[in-house]
């Protein structure tokens, strides 16, 4: 078996094997008894539209070999792909119809007739370009959201959170589809020991872009884990997971409620933290800095001149203030 065939395969048909079974579903969430841990509440879910899994006993998720990691208490991914490979010679792999306890919608009142499809909407990936954003990362990390709001059909991309909801945008309006939560993202294999947080996932997505151009050849996306905030009023939500690193980089915005934020995970996290905004303090956030929009000018529309400055930059930003990512 190899990694790609093993994350092809569901997770809940996996538990199931394994002989655990979820006590309940919220939408495309399945909630069981931690497999990893003694517990009296189902606090273990598995997003079957994501094919992930996230125990909130001890802020851990990823895919299924990071479950199996944890379970047999391995980092060999021969081992492990061994060990999922006995399991789930007989079960269908993750593009089959999902584990379901029936035709439940994961529609909201104001989300009806949800679809969550691969972002390819030609209007969606322009928005992203105009956002400086490289589109083969965002049809990575993003998906598509088509529904109705009062009779009327809407397109927009979403970003998941670690609860099954999205941070839902278009280049006319932003909102989501609850829960609202962060995102966690934890990379396979070894822990990390660092930590990146941002704010929202335009930045996240700023960021993995700008890494992208600055070396191609070897980004280095996957050298540490992210924490995506989906707003600063879920800070507190944040704080137990960055607690287990050793090794924090804060990309908050430059505004009041940025600076306030990382001033209090400072206070906490002491030189754990790393205040990475000063590499773009002349701008309000990681996107403005990747389109060159300064604070002095961000309201304006920008100049022809500008405009091919911002694409050079884009491509080698200035060595004088450039980002040390």
């Amino acid at each position: 078996m190899t990694i790609q065939e093993a994350k092809q395969i569901r997770i809940a048909d996996y538990l199931q094997s394994l002989g655990y079974k979820p006590v309940k579903q919220q939408g495309n969430s399945l909630w069981y008894k931690s497999p990893l841990r003694e517990e009296a509440e189902a606090s273990f879910k598995v997003n079957t539209e994501l094919n992930q899994w996230y125990d909130f006993g001890i802020s851990k998720c990823g895919n299924i070999i990071a479950l199996a990691s944890e379970l047999y208490r391995s980092y060999n991914v021969p081992y492990l792909l061994e060990c999922i490979a006995k399991h789930t010679l007989h079960l269908h792999t993750a593009n089959h119809t999902p584990f379901s306890f029936g035709r439940q919608s994961v529609s909201k009142l104001m989300y009806r007739h949800l679809q969550i499809t691969e972002l390819s909407s030609p209007a969606l990936l322009s928005y992203l370009q105009e956002r400086g954003i490289n589109a083969e990362l965002a049809k990575r990390e993003c998906r598509e959201l088509r529904f109705e709001n009062k009779g009327r059909p809407y397109f927009a991309i979403g970003f998941p959170n670690m609860t099954g909801g999205y941070e839902v945008r278009n280049r006319y309006f932003k909102g989501c589809v609850t829960p609202k939560n962060i995102t966690h993202i934890r990379q396979s294999g070894n822990p990390r020991s660092m930590c990146y947080l941002f704010e929202g996932f335009m930045d996240y997505l700023s960021f993995l872009t700008i890494r992208v151009r600055n070396n191609p050849q070897y980004p280095r996306l996957t050298t540490h884990d992210y924490i995506i905030l989906n707003s600063v009023s879920n800070l507190s939500k944040a704080e137990g997971i960055l607690a287990a690193y050793s090794e924090i980089g804060c990309f908050l915005d430059n505004d009041t409620a940025g600076r306030t934020a990382c001033k209090y995970l400072q206070a906490k996290f002491g030189e754990r933290l790393s205040d990475k905004s000063i590499y773009y303090r002349e701008y309000k956030d990681l996107n403005d800095y990747l389109c060159d929009k300064p604070l002095s000018q961000s309201a304006e529309p920008m100049k022809q001149e500008r405009q091919v400055q911002s694409v050079k930059r884009m491509v080698q930003p200035p060595k004088k203030r450039g980002l040390k990512m």
